[in-house]
């Protein structure tokens, strides 16, 4: 279903891209589309842009006005350069972080992190014939490290559009929108067409032959996934979605921009819920504040140090922390990993949970492979040594740990010889 590409370099260089709005009505389905060969899927320097008749719908000036204030806010402000050059690149096949995306520094390596708890579903759960261990994630090929990449961006895109619709978002060779003084073109956002697919296994063959577009260096991946994601998700629903709390999806913080948590919940639920809880509190006001209401396949847990934890607005409910798969996208203080266990049934065999294996991947550039970790949840801190002298200061927990036992409040981690981070 996918449309043919004709790929080209683009000669502009590196601007910082805005983003979409989704078309209200009518967007024509993509034409006849069949993988592309190899050869097209190699590595291009210069950001990947398919023909302007590849049969999408193009993006107007009311749609990238929309979509530009669902992000920043307003319609002048456009992409830090962190954002402009964040795409989605695995380390090498047949390694010890085959799984993995290589992650940078900034605002959007909050979405690449989310991203790569679905790539570990995918990988670890939802192939055939493959076996949930860890070998199995680091003996993944560059076609199998293709496939997890278009299935899991394809299945939060059909997530957000309510298992109905998922809209792709792609460059093209022409421009459709001019800035004025109310929009700041980037020459990025206004070479945009939208595909609609309308069945889930389309939306990944579509992104499978497109997959240059979001793995390409230079090619603003992470902003396009960003940009299909809010159009997949309508307007209409974002607008339902959201609260009093939450304006637009990211926030300015030292030059950069911060995912708030809807874009995250939007990413591992399908609704951009603005908060963590269960449902639906009241806020300091008495306004109504909109948490998750249903369970999601990966979960979230999150720890800082500076957030009090009588705080029940930040306290992550039940929905997030224990998801129907053994995977958490975390946030440790403003850090993002991810953890997961290689045991489907963990959280459905309360035995399972008694001591079990979890595997953390911080994303930073020192880690060589995913930290093996051991917990142990009825080794109790009363059960210590009763020779061991009082005054003897306790050993203070690291911040993952402290999220872990956000979830299993008593657990003690051995860390294997692996020094404590994020």
């Amino acid at each position: 279903m996918a449309a043919n590409l004709q790929l080209s370099q683009n000669h502009e260089g590196n601007h910082p891209p805005a983003d979409e709005t989704e078309a209200e009505t009518g967007i024509p389905q993509p034409k006849g589309q069949g993988y592309l060969p190899s050869s097209s899927l190699c590595s291009i320097p210069k950001p990947p842009i398919i023909s302007s008749k590849s049969g999408g719908f193009p993006i107007s000036l009311a749609m990238a006005t929309k979509l530009r204030q669902t992000i920043f806010g307003n319609a002048t402000q456009v992409f830090s350069y962190d954002w402009k050059k964040a795409y989605f690149h695995f380390h090498d096949p047949f390694s010890d972080l085959a799984f993995a995306l290589e992650v940078g520094k900034g605002g959007a390596r909050s979405i690449q992190m989310a991203v790569q708890g679905s790539i570990i579903k995918h990988l670890l759960f939802t192939r055939e014939e493959k076996d949930c261990n860890l070998h199995s994630l680091c003996a993944v090929s560059k076609r199998e490290q293709d496939q997890g990449l278009a299935t899991a961006l394809a299945g939060i895109l059909w997530m957000a559009g309510a298992a109905e619709k998922a809209t792709v978002c792609l460059v093209t060779e022409d421009t459709y929108v001019l800035s004025t003084p109310d929009y700041s073109g980037d020459d990025f956002t206004e070479r945009l067409q939208l595909f609609e697919l309308s069945e889930k296994e389309a939306t990944e063959r579509f992104i499978y032959d497109h997959l240059q577009c979001f793995k390409g260096e230079g090619s603003h991946g992470v902003i396009l996934f960003l940009y299909s994601l809010i159009f997949s998700r309508t307007f209409e629903r974002l607008q339902k979605d959201l609260d009093a709390s939450t304006s637009h999806l990211l926030q300015q913080s030292a030059g950069s921009f911060l995912c708030r948590q809807a874009v995250l919940n939007m990413i591992l639920t399908g609704r951009a819920s603005p908060n963590v809880f269960n449902g639906y509190q009241r806020g300091e006001s008495q306004e109504i504040l909109h948490g998750v209401l249903t369970r999601s396949e990966v979960g979230y847990l999150q720890w800082c140090k500076d957030v009090s934890e009588d705080d029940r607005l930040s306290q992550v409910g039940s929905m997030l922390k224990t998801p129907k798969l053994p995977i958490w996208l975390c946030n440790i203080n403003g850090n993002p990993g991810v953890l997961f266990s290689t045991n489907k049934q963990l959280l459905s065999d309360w035995r399972a949970e008694r001591r079990f294996d979890l595997y953390l991947y911080g994303g930073r550039p020192p880690q060589k492979k995913p930290v093996h970790l051991t917990v142990d949840t009825h080794s109790h801190h009363w059960e210590r040594n009763q020779h061991e002298e009082e005054h003897v200061p306790r050993r203070r927990f690291s911040p993952v740990e402290m999220a872990i036992r956000t979830k299993w409040s008593e657990a003690t981690i051995n860390w294997h010889g692996t020094a404590p981070f994020l």
